[in-house]
């Protein structure tokens, strides 16, 4: 099968080629999934789970993605849940190879039904974005209505689902991020927005929830700001600023299919849009990786048809 590996750590997305792989044959309570569409987060160089397995050993060849749409090809011993045939999508496991491949061998319980009539492109750019705004938000952040949230990169990927999911359960959702993103952020529901090359955050007077998908100084100016109580969320790594009186959180997006079955279903009924920037097909899919230039919301590889 064709398959997307990462070959060297320090050149990052420069490192990954097209290669023939075998196809993946299902452990005790796998599946083994056509794939039709892959998402991918450009932070996947950073893990450590791309390079090491859970051993600390080195990782050589590793087959990148994580998060996918696609078909129940063949099923593991002990398998349940799911059947041959069926539509599905979610994450898989961060030590496995991933999901820019024609077929991936993933855990049953990691993932969902995906509905019939949601595209494979919509279902693959959902698991990660969606399930790290739902569990930021709602486990992590114990978002309640009447709070005030400060989403950073409200235009993302990310971003943009965490400002939707808050205004829909009541919150005051404030975005941010560079002038060129303003319009995008009001336009998925953010309340206001602030350019954080321009705009001084210390202006808003204060949040409840701050959600950081950027970290560094960007972060400490946003703890600063957060209401005693309050809670700084961060999807990169250890906080390194802490508000004075509250919490600060940080932690690792997990497959949730009851969450995913949440989120897929807001994109049904229109609740939900998810931020699709970039389509490629796999053949396509070296260039699109590793971009000359920013590219704005999700990047999905259309693996088949």
């Amino acid at each position: 099968m064709k398959a997307i590996v990462a070959t060297d750590q320090a050149a990052q997305a420069a490192g990954i080629t097209l290669v023939e792989r075998p196809e993946p044959t299902p452990a005790i309570n796998d599946v083994v999934v056509e794939v039709r569409a892959s998402g991918f987060v450009p932070a996947e160089w950073e893990w450590p789970s791309t390079w090491t397995d859970r051993s600390g050993g080195a990782r050589t060849q590793a087959i990148i993605g994580h998060e996918f749409a696609g078909v129940v090809s063949s099923l593991g011993y002990g398998t349940t849940g799911l059947s041959l045939g069926q539509r599905v999508f979610g994450i898989t496991d961060w030590h496995r190879d991933g999901t820019l491949a024609e077929y991936v061998a993933v855990e049953a319980r990691n993932l969902a039904p995906l509905p019939g009539d949601v595209d494979f492109t919509v279902g693959a750019s959902l698991p990660i974005s969606g399930l790290t705004a739902w569990q930021g938000l709602f486990q992590h952040g114990r978002l309640r209505a009447g709070q005030s949230v400060l989403a950073h990169g409200a235009a993302g990927a990310v971003g943009s689902v965490v400002t939707q999911l808050a205004r829909e359960f009541g919150a005051y959702v404030i975005g941010t991020g560079r002038a060129a993103d303003r319009q995008a952020a009001l336009d998925f529901g953010a309340n206001e927005f602030i350019d954080l090359g321009n705009e001084d955050l210390a202006d808003i007077g204060g949040v409840d929830l701050v959600f950081d998908v950027i970290g560094g100084d960007v972060q400490r100016r946003s703890a600063a700001i957060i209401r005693p109580g309050g809670t700084l969320v961060s999807v990169v790594g250890p906080a390194q600023a802490r508000p004075v009186d509250g919490l600060a959180v940080d932690f690792v997006v997990e497959s949730v299919p009851s969450q995913l079955t949440e989120i897929v279903d807001r994109v049904r009924d229109g609740r939900l849009r998810t931020h699709i920037g970039t389509v490629a097909t796999l053949d396509d899919a070296i260039p699109v990786l590793n971009p000359a230039e920013r590219r704005k919301g999700k990047t999905v590889i259309r693996v088949r048809d």
